[in-house]
């Protein structure tokens, strides 16, 4: 074990606090200067103003902000119905999920992936009556 922690340049101290780790003799010390975090987009961007198509009639106007962890925030109506991102809100890679709460009581979740057409799509049910479900799609290419 001491020519493993030598070879890492280290050596095995012993004291009143236990084992420590410190630089062995002549073992160069390495500097790096650190670097600024930065947070990765997610895959593409789904922020402003856009239309998903539902398979069961409702096309959904959506006005959303992303922010640079790919989190979504904001509104979205059909009809004389609105509604407001609530929960998850998130794209990660090619994905998407969002639940909005609608203002006639309703709680849409919508999950999707972008597709080789750089389009979305996906599912959609409503958290309050599960077996109320469609698809949906966009004209719009994401990028």
């Amino acid at each position: 074990m001491r020519n493993r922690l030598a070879a890492a340049g280290l050596t095995l101290a012993l004291g009143i606090g236990g084992v420590a780790m410190a630089p062995a003799a002549g073992a160069a010390t390495v500097h790096s200067t650190p670097r600024p975090v930065t947070v990765a987009a997610a895959g593409f961007y789904a922020g402003g103003t856009w239309e998903l198509y539902q398979s069961n009639g409702p096309t959904v106007t959506l006005n959303l902000t992303q922010d640079s962890s790919g989190h979504l925030y904001g509104s979205g109506y059909y009809g004389g119905t609105s509604g407001t991102i609530e929960y998850g809100a998130v794209v990660d890679g090619t994905s998407i999920y969002f639940t909005i709460g609608w203002s006639n009581g309703a709680r849409g979740r919508y999950t999707g992936s972008l597709g080789s057409d750089r389009r979305l799509s996906g599912l959609t049910y409503d958290l309050n009556n599960p077996s109320a479900q469609a698809s949906w799609s966009t004209t719009r290419v994401f990028y």
